[in-house]
């Protein structure tokens, strides 16, 4: 094993954490499709959250802080929405679906490739269960 936290493994629970945290993010527009003056949110993109990797997280020093993993995970205003409502809500749900749809798909990827690296090594070591 790489005992880094580099490895293939390491890199499968990042994912499965940046894909746990976009979720939430995700969820909370959907919650909050009707109201009024809610702006989306998203997170980084995976890609970028590799790229800063060198950056140590940011530490939680008050209990009502929200932790997050590197620090990368903190809701941003979603600069990509085009749609806006009267009432200034950004959240279109068509957009919301197609997200969340995406962000399953990753975390089945990083589910996968972490089943068959621990399956990998069991098969290594001997053992069949």
């Amino acid at each position: 094993m790489d005992i880094t936290g580099n490895g293939p493994i390491a890199l499968a629970e990042r994912r499965l954490n940046w894909a746990e945290g976009r979720q939430r993010v995700l969820a909370q527009n959907i919650a909050n499709a009707d109201t009024p003056g809610y702006r989306a949110q998203d997170v980084r993109p995976f890609a970028q959250v590799l790229a800063n990797t060198r950056n140590p997280p940011l530490s939680v020093t008050q209990p009502g802080h929200v932790a997050s993993v590197g620090g990368v995970l903190r809701p941003r205003a979603d600069r990509n929405t085009q749609e806006r409502t009267p009432d200034g809500n950004t959240v279109s749900l068509d957009e919301q679906a197609l997200r969340m749809a995406d962000t399953n798909g990753d975390h089945e990827l990083a589910m996968n490739l972490h089943r068959k690296y621990l399956t990998l090594f069991r098969t290594a070591l001997g053992r069949t269960s």
